[in-house]
């Protein structure tokens, strides 16, 4: 599964589709995080395909759609929120990843300096640096 760690139990992406869902279980994940509001691009699957084939695969699922610049604090809590619920790996994603990595990085579940978060989000390929003063 091609994916961007950004924590031991944390990695983002771009679109899932439900075909990647059986994957995504092999490779250990637990959970998957839906960043991606449905509709944002043609024949992008909704959140209820993937729901639904995480359900079947035995995965937990968790719809938080943010649109690009429009990030609220109730969605960087429902972020908070899905990262910490239960144990094992959880996959985030929206259209490239980025927003994904966005709301992790507000939310902070682990506790990391700002300056942590902005590595770790670069050496996953996303420049985070506009966010530093939010951070």
């Amino acid at each position: 599964m091609d994916s961007n760690q950004l924590t031991d139990n944390l990695c983002v992406r771009g679109q899932v589709t439900p075909d990647d869902v059986a994957a995504a279980k092999d490779a250990g994940f637990t959970r998957i995080v839906c960043n991606r509001p449905d509709g944002e691009a043609e024949g992008q699957p909704d959140a209820e395909a993937i729901r639904a084939a995480a359900q079947a695969c035995g995965l937990d699922f968790t719809y938080n759609p943010v649109s690009p610049g429009a990030i609220t604090p109730e969605a960087v809590q429902q972020q908070a929120d899905a990262l910490c619920a239960g144990e094992g790996k959880v996959l985030a994603y929206c259209g490239s990843g980025k927003r994904a990595t966005v709301l992790w990085a507000l939310s902070n579940p682990e506790g990391l300096s700002v300056d942590e978060r902005l590595a770790r989000a670069e050496r996953a390929g996303y420049d985070l640096s506009e966010l530093r003063d939010r951070l």
